[in-house]
């Protein structure tokens, strides 16, 4: 399959703008054309997930993304000129937009639409074939995409791969020319290490413990409201949802009480609610409980919003109710895995200095939170910590802007894609340079050497480090 795709790149060549924006279409047209059956599809394999949240998350999301990239695809082609001014004598130069061939993307599950056609559109702009390896978790919707793909594309265009783990690795191995992943940092690192193998360049979109600071000018109330909605967005199985929260010490009462009220409105039934999204398997499901039953063991409070009657967790459904957790320390598993289910972690504090130092200590985050004014403090935590990027008062605020480049810093990822980002990341900027002077510039460099270049070597090294000591002499 990547043999096929490869000829069929290099046999065309670089794709006109028409071509690209045709592909993305086609690709939009896939998914906006059977919206009802993929939203079908990743209901099924959760076994409950809210159907208005998959079609406004995974399908409604993406769209503007896909646009802006369509709409700028000319303008990111064009090549960059160098030089200007030496053209009229002969010398010409400039930056190409290359594209790279083919681009190979490992999907995860708990947005395995959104999450795949996002980086394919970007891949398909910056002019490659694309295949994309689909998370054996979500199945329905990994063998929907399989039969959907060939009614808009040619294989040699773009190809879907569905199979368990070892269909993974295989296809990780393989020598694409760029390899795009999301899903866990444990898992990135086998990727990353296949990968490597053939020197394959890898974009890495993780996650991590995605911290948030109740700043101690924050309405507490508006924060805890918030904050409770986004950390259930499909259950907690996202990547950027909040992990654990810092609160002036004096407001952490009001803030769990408010935002178990909030979780009480919003869930006032939990097993029967085709609303309430399940864990996505029975994997998961084990995982997050433990987390929460260790933590209680080990002394954190442990607060569970769970409607009168039921009983929860429920291994039937896979359903967890909204859990607060308080008191966790080091100690406990809680405090150093993302848990990536409906589990909020409230810490007080007195110093917004401990904040910061608590969150350096640990590896950068996707997103780091704050609710609060854009005042100095704000300033001062955006300039003092690390991540891949900065949210205030909402979730997932960094994502708003289709041309904001998305992607994670150390641990939590690698690269970025969305608007120009994704296209440069799906390119190789190739210079060009051509010359039809009368003599050869850097033949200088070869024998015969001449005293002129001596001298004029010798001139002009001697010009930059008179200029050199000057600033630095300005600078002290």
């Amino acid at each position: 399959m990547l043999d096929r795709q490869r000829r069929s790149f290099l046999a065309e060549g670089p794709p006109d703008a028409a071509v690209r924006r045709n592909r993305i279409d086609r690709l939009l047209a896939m998914v906006l054309d059977n919206t009802d059956d993929f939203v079908e599809a990743t209901a099924t394999d959760y076994g409950s997930r809210s159907k208005s949240a998959a079609l406004f998350a995974e399908i409604f999301g993406m769209v503007s993304t896909i646009e802006h990239t369509r709409s700028h695809v000319a303008r990111w082609m064009r090549p960059t000129k160098l030089m200007r001014g030496a053209r009229m004598f002969g010398l010409r130069a400039q930056v190409e937009q290359s594209p790279l061939g083919v681009v190979g993307i490992i999907g995860p599950w708990n947005f395995p639409v959104q999450l795949t056609v996002v980086p394919a559109s970007a891949a398909f702009a910056a002019g490659n074939r694309v295949m994309i390896k689909m998370s054996e978790i979500t199945a329905h919707t990994a063998e929907l995409m399989k039969a959907t793909a060939p009614k808009y594309f040619d294989d040699d265009e773009l190809a879907i791969v569905t199979g368990g783990p070892e269909v993974a690795a295989a296809f990780s191995s393989l020598p694409f020319d760029h390899l795009f992943f999301t899903g866990s940092p444990s898992v990135g690192a086998l990727v990353q290490r296949a990968a490597s193998q053939n020197l394959v360049p890898v974009t890495l979109e993780l996650g991590g413990k995605n911290p948030v600071v109740v700043a101690p000018d924050a309405d507490v109330r508006r924060a805890a409201t918030r904050i409770a909605q986004a950390r259930m967005v499909n259950g907690g199985q996202v990547c950027v949802c909040p992990d654990y929260v810092f609160v002036p010490e004096d407001r952490v009462d009001t803030f769990v009480d408010v935002a178990q009220a909030t979780l009480r409105t919003i869930f006032p039934t939990i097993v029967d609610n085709p609303d309430y999204c399940a864990s996505v398997n029975r994997a998961n499901f084990e995982r997050v409980v433990g987390l929460i039953d260790e933590a209680r063991e080990r002394g954190a409070r442990v607060d569970s919003v769970t409607p009168d009657g039921e009983t929860l967790p429920d291994p039937a459904t896979r359903k967890i109710p909204p859990t607060i957790v308080r008191d966790a320390d080091d100690r406990m598993r809680i405090a150093e895995e993302e848990v990536f289910g409906p589990v909020l972690m409230v810490k007080g504090y007195s110093r917004l200095a401990d904040t910061i130092d608590y969150i350096n200590a640990r590896p950068a985050p996707l997103v780091a939170y704050w609710y609060g004014s854009d005042n100095d403090d704000f300033r001062h935590f955006v300039r003092h910590t690390r991540s891949g990027g900065v949210a205030r008062n909402d979730f997932a605020a960094q994502m708003i802007p289709s041309e904001a480049p998305f992607g994670g810093v150390g641990r939590s990822g690698m690269g970025a894609y969305h608007g120009k980002a994704g296209f440069d990341t799906f390119s190789h900027q190739r210079t060009v340079v051509g010359s039809d002077l009368p003599f050869s510039i850097t033949g200088m460099a070869a024998l015969p050497f001449s005293t002129s270049m001596w001298l004029t070597s010798s001139l002009a090294l001697a010009w930059a480090r008179r200029r050199n000591r000057r600033r630095l002499r300005k600078t002290r």
